[in-house]
């Protein structure tokens, strides 16, 4: 009898497959099925409503997800050998048009995977600000330096003005240690952030003592993390993105997208802050997507 959920109904036959096509115990269907119907569960906490919306973003959410609940590396491992299995069999029956498994691997040690916000959500949530109101253009400003630099938030509400160079389109933020890295800020990003300190701080400061910090709350003063984490969360929320989003997954995002695009793995070092490149090197689970894609479209048997 067919399930009348298409998701779970995969899941079956995909149990069917292994015990008749490939002779596995019921123990390792069984264990294959638990995992599957884990995921079906949180992707759909996500949104998602089928196996052809998962993508590689989801899988790596996935598996930050359940690195995030202290699962063992073997059991995350299980999940990505399952999972291979599972979209290539659904690939074979035109189920899904792309195996999301291609790019993604099992980083090594036990570290955090971070959560990463596609392109699209990104842009759906540099847009949530309403720019008619003042606030509006202040937040438009924060989400667009924070995507355009990979600030850590506690850089981005401790800017000052004198770490603005936006004449040669730069920014010199203090990070950890108290050390200074130069970082460029994109055109987008600087024309909210000129529009926001030409516009609107001057009102923020008026009839009040002067301020050298860059981003102030309506009463002309520094603005807090606390107020930075509860834009973003109010905006994933007007972006409908399901996904835990924090200032650090845009940090996460800006690093993954550099990569994504054929970044060097030192200029993301550099633009990151890291002291040691293999606190960067975790980024790596997707910098291959350029490399693909370039491979898809210039073989001729691709």
């Amino acid at each position: 009898m067919k399930n009348s959920d298409p998701m779970q109904q995969a899941i079956a036959d995909f149990g069917q497959f292994q015990l008749i096509e490939r002779g596995l115990s019921n123990n390792t269907i069984v264990s294959y099925r638990n995992d599957l119907e884990a995921a079906r569960k949180y992707f759909i906490s996500q949104g998602i409503k089928s196996w052809q919306q998962v993508d590689r973003y989801t899988v790596l959410n996935l598996l930050a997800h359940l690195t995030n609940e202290g699962r063992s590396k073997a059991t995350i491992s299980r999940q990505v050998s399952c999972l291979r299995q599972f979209f290539q069999l659904l690939l074979e029956r035109h189920v899904i048009d792309s195996d999301p498994m291609l790019l993604v691997k099992v980083p090594k040690g036990s570290r955090h995977l971070p959560m990463v916000l596609s392109e699209d959500e990104v842009n759906r949530l540099l847009q949530t600000p309403d720019v008619s109101k003042k606030l509006g253009i202040r937040d438009r400003a924060i989400l667009e330096t924070l995507y355009a630099t990979g600030m850590r938030v506690s850089e981005l509400t401790n800017l000052t003005l004198g770490e603005l160079h936006l004449d040669v389109h730069l920014v010199q933020p203090r990070g950890k240690g108290d050390k200074e890295r130069i970082i460029p800020i994109g055109e987008a990003a600087q024309d909210w952030l000129e529009r926001y300190l030409n516009t609107v701080r001057p009102q923020q400061l008026a009839n009040r003592p002067q301020s050298k910090y860059v981003f102030l709350n309506a009463h002309g003063r520094q603005l807090t993390r606390q107020a930075i984490w509860q834009l973003i969360k109010w905006g994933a929320q007007q972006a409908n993105i399901t996904k835990s989003v924090t200032p650090h997954t845009i940090r996460h995002s800006f690093a993954t997208h550099l990569l994504e695009h054929g970044a060097d793995l030192r200029v993301v070092q550099a633009l990151l802050g890291h002291s040691d490149i293999t606190t960067t090197q975790i980024y790596t689970h997707v910098s291959q997507q350029r490399v693909m894609d370039v491979y898809r479209r210039t073989h001729p048997r691709a």
